[in-house]
């Protein structure tokens, strides 16, 4: 048989394994297995998928991972995410819209510690939406900026997409974290602007909050910052100045957070109480670990996907068909951040990673694009599946904490406003690739 009918084959398991409900490492394995089987045999297919699969998750980058995880869960476990919230309150409340725009930075403070949009979609919707419900917002507002606003936690480091993107394409990790740098500080202003402009044509959606607070309240709020203060200076100035290398800076970020999760958490606890929080910081450690074991899982398996398809030549043939087309490196990304845009509706981050850069990579080695700057726009795309109906992953994580009286359908129809300032941040750095590649560009 034609080993293109082959790949197609392959293609049409995957889907149908991903569409019966099928985890997404275990269906791209098993894709991946049978197709390099039937190509080679059941001995080459066991002896190149076992190699392939220990150097894929042997590789000492992707110590990164799981110490970058152990950060988000230490800090939706310790505390930050409120004093933030309250700090930050206390700061901008009295502006109409500044609970929102509180919201916002929180969001991308928590993202230097976290590093995932649902864990921190699922901690400032628990947090955040309440309370400006309380003061006055629309529900179906308050829910969306969560949501949205989550996402930048994927774009600022730490952030897994960006580490799971740089292990499967090859492309730096470092450069890779620091592209996300301008990009989310980009978010963070468009949501911003979002969140004035829904209070000015729409005030009784966003009312100005009853929020008083001395300048003396404020200042003394700041020291709730420290926690975010060292993590940023570690990941940002480490990197950035050559003194830390990802792995390093993970692991010193790490330490910081356990050690202000102790001090928060379990010192100045005791009795029942303490023990109950020994337990508590435990089950961090576990969860930690069964969620890289799941992304590992899902790397190894699109490593052998991905050779499934470099046998039968398929990224080849795709590749000389879209050249056939003549279109300019503009065009390329254009149609690839398209697709990922469509993708986006059905699929969750990873899923998508791992099923296209074995085939949109070698297209777009080939056509000389900056593989940073495309690197950006491919993650910038992803998180906006992420409040993309149906299976927008932040969506559900909002509704999974919201309260009683708030569906989904609500967090949908707030989504909208947010959803168009997303894609306007796409045609921002797609416009301007300088956004991406400037802090890059000094780490080594």
């Amino acid at each position: 048989m034609d080993p293109y009918w082959v790949a197609l084959m392959g293609a049409i398991l995957l889907f149908a394994l991903l569409a019966a409900g099928v985890h997404i490492g275990i269906a791209l394995a098993i894709s991946g297995f049978l197709g390099i089987s039937f190509l080679g045999g059941f001995q080459q297919a066991v002896s190149m998928n076992v190699t392939a699969f220990y150097h894929k998750i042997s590789n000492p980058a992707l110590i990164t991972l799981p110490l970058f995880i152990l950060m988000g869960y230490l800090a939706s476990g310790g505390g930050i995410s409120r004093n933030l919230f309250d700090s930050l309150t206390l700061w901008l409340g009295r502006f109409r819209g500044g609970v929102g725009i509180a919201t916002v930075i929180g969001c991308s403070c928590f993202g230097t510690v976290c590093g995932s949009s649902v864990v921190t979609t699922a901690v400032f919707s628990k947090i955040c939406a309440p309370e400006m419900r309380h003061q006055g917002y629309n529900k179906s507002v308050s829910y969306a900026i969560c949501a949205s606003s989550g996402s930048i936690g994927m774009l600022i480091p730490p952030s897994i997409i960006a580490i799971v993107y740089g292990m499967l394409s090859g492309v730096s990790i470092g450069k890779v974290l620091m592209a996300g740098v301008a990009p989310g500080i980009l978010w963070a202003l468009l949501f911003s602007l979002t969140i004035m402009l829904i209070g000015r044509f729409k005030p009784a959606h966003i009312p100005i909050s009853p929020i008083a607070a001395t300048w003396r309240q404020r200042f003394v709020s700041l020291k709730l910052w420290w926690p975010i203060v060292i993590v940023a200076v570690t990941i940002f100035g480490g990197m950035y100045g050559g003194v830390f290398s990802p792995n390093e800076a993970a692991a010193v970020a790490s330490f910081v957070l356990f050690a202000a999760y102790l001090m928060a958490n379990v010192i100045r606890q005791k009795g029942a109480k303490r023990q109950q929080r020994v337990k508590e910081m435990k089950s961090l450690f576990t969860d930690t670990a069964t969620t890289s074991a799941l992304i590992f899982l899902v790397m190894g398996a699109a490593t052998i996907f991905s050779n499934f398809l470099v046998l039968t030549g398929v990224a080849t043939k795709i590749l000389d068909f879209v050249s056939s087309w003549g279109l300019s490196k503009f065009g390329i990304i254009l149609l690839f951040s398209f697709i990922y845009l469509i993708l986006g509706c059905f699929l969750d981050s990873i899923s998508m990673l791992c099923i296209t850069i074995p085939v949109f990579n070698p297209i777009i080695n080939a056509a000389g694009i900056d593989p940073i700057w495309y690197a950006t726009i491919v993650i910038v795309s992803v998180e906006i599946g992420l409040i993309t109906p149906p299976v927008g992953l932040n969506l559900y994580a909002a509704k999974g904490v919201a309260e009683p009286d708030v569906s989904l359908e609500d967090i949908i129809a707030g989504i909208l406003p947010f959803l168009a300032a997303e894609l306007v941040s796409l045609i921002i750095i797609f416009a301007c690739p300088p956004i991406s590649t400037f802090l890059p560009s000094y780490v080594g």
